[in-house]
């Protein structure tokens, strides 16, 4: 069938609606294309909104349309927007974001501020996918829509040293030597770098105990990698007929636990595995963005992770409370006058600030994608800080929690997208409240 395409959607795909045939004036999403173009798709799959296709044909190309800069762009399920310009990616997101506010009822809303960085290179993170095939060792991600393996040969959104590491790891796995052998019984590898490269650390997954020679495997990637400074083992248990979602169990360690991040502002020290943003480039604006000018007595930040904004907001508040359900690093680090480390859930945490009628300047909170819910919104109503910054990586969930917090006298005063995913459909959004 022939598609206008009317506009992107929240996902990656492309809105259209047929005016004829089978499934004339249902909505139909249509993966890489974009505004204005008129496609040909055939329908693949019936959902209880809409239909999804697969393209088949541009038949009149956007003026946006750019040539994808990985080869695996498409087959990955990875990136979603490489077939677009960049100016182009920032223009459908702020789009989106405008429209999913608007679609919840937020219809006065500040002009968005689009906030963006290098658009290659910018990951700090990759979790690569280790198989061997036809006896060679390959690393890669999932194909598109499937957990089938793609093995990969380039991913230009990664930092070069991941990528680097990466390719010592094949190097060592298609050597027949002990720790050849031992690189081959992995079935995932993780990287994390500094903003400058300096430093990594790595963790790999195993899916079977008792496999001798992960120290000298970490000695041989070392001798490639310079750069790495501690890595662990962890393993992967077997799926239980439940489908329950288990943790790896930790095995070894090998040299440093973590590694310190350093900003022009802070250092922060990350602990294997543990969350940082992902964006190399970009740390540093939302940091400005979040804590640039404010001060007071009393800051709350909600969801700290390990401290990006509480570090700096202690330089200008008397006190700031940071808190996190998996705060190993955060109690470690944010100490000293004025600061104040809660390892709590942030539901545990307001539940009893309402109780003891504690009331900050400011509250910041980074949520995770699922949001912050309802129980959350209810107990900041009560509280009734004078101004929340709200930092989200899901509009459709920002959405929802901001309706409930405008309900409950808050203002959207100012909305930054912080493009931290380029080449994706991900987006970042900070919005400030008041009251």
């Amino acid at each position: 069938m022939k598609l206008q395409i009317e506009k992107m959607v929240y996902g990656g795909a492309g809105l259209a609606h047929p005016t004829e045939g089978k499934g004339a004036a249902g909505a139909v999403f249509v993966p890489f294309t974009l505004p204005g173009e008129l496609v040909e798709a055939r329908l693949t799959e019936k959902k209880s909104a809409h239909e999804e296709a697969s393209l088949l044909n541009v038949l009149s190309a956007s003026e946006d349309r750019t040539t994808p800069g990985c080869k695996h762009f498409g087959e990955c399920g990875g990136c979603h927007y490489q077939h677009a310009n960049y100016t182009a990616q920032v223009n459908v997101k702020t789009a989106i974001l405008q429209d999913t506010l608007e679609h919840v009822g937020l219809t006065v809303l500040p002009k968005i501020q689009p906030r963006v960085g290098e658009q290659w290179g910018y990951r700090n993170r990759t979790r690569l996918r280790v198989e061997e095939i036809e006896g060679t060792l390959r690393v890669g991600y999932n194909q598109r829509g499937s957990n089938q393996f793609l093995a990969i040969q380039e991913c230009p959104i990664l930092a070069p040293l991941l990528w680097h590491a990466a390719e010592a790891l094949l190097t060592i796995g298609a050597d027949n030597s002990t720790v050849g052998r031992w690189a081959r019984t992995m079935s995932e590898a993780e990287f994390f770098t500094t903003a400058d490269e300096k430093k990594l650390q790595m963790s790999v997954f195993i899916q079977k105990k008792n496999q001798p020679g992960f120290s000298q495997f970490c000695d041989s990637m070392k001798q490639h990698v310079p750069e790495l400074t501690g890595a662990g083992s962890s393993l992967i248990p077997p799926k239980s007929p439940q489908r329950q979602v288990q943790k790896p169990r930790p095995l070894e360690d090998w040299g440093a636990k973590g590694l310190t991040y350093q900003t022009t502002r802070e250092d922060y020290w990350v602990g294997r595995g543990n969350f940082f943003q992902v964006n190399r480039f970009l740390v540093e604006q939302l940091i400005t963005i979040v804590t640039e000018g404010r001060r007071g007595q009393l800051a709350w930040d909600l969801y700290a992770g390990v401290g990006l904004f509480s570090k700096q907001l202690a330089k200008e508040f008397q006190q700031v409370v940071a808190v996190e359900a998996a705060g190993t690093d955060l109690t470690n680090s944010f100490r000293g006058p004025g600061k104040l480390a809660v390892e709590a859930t942030t539901v545990e945490f307001l539940r009893n600030a309402v109780v003891q009628r504690e009331r900050p300047e400011l509250i910041v909170m980074d949520p995770p994608r699922a949001g912050v819910g309802a129980e959350v919104c209810s107990f900041l109503a009560r509280i009734a800080a004078p101004e929340i910054i709200y930092v989200s990586c899901d509009p459709i969930t920002l959405a929802r929690d901001l309706k409930m917090l405008a309900q409950a006298g808050y203002n959207i005063v100012e909305l930054h997208l912080v493009d931290l995913f380029p080449q994706t459909f991900h987006l970042e959004t900070v919005v400030i409240l008041r009251r």
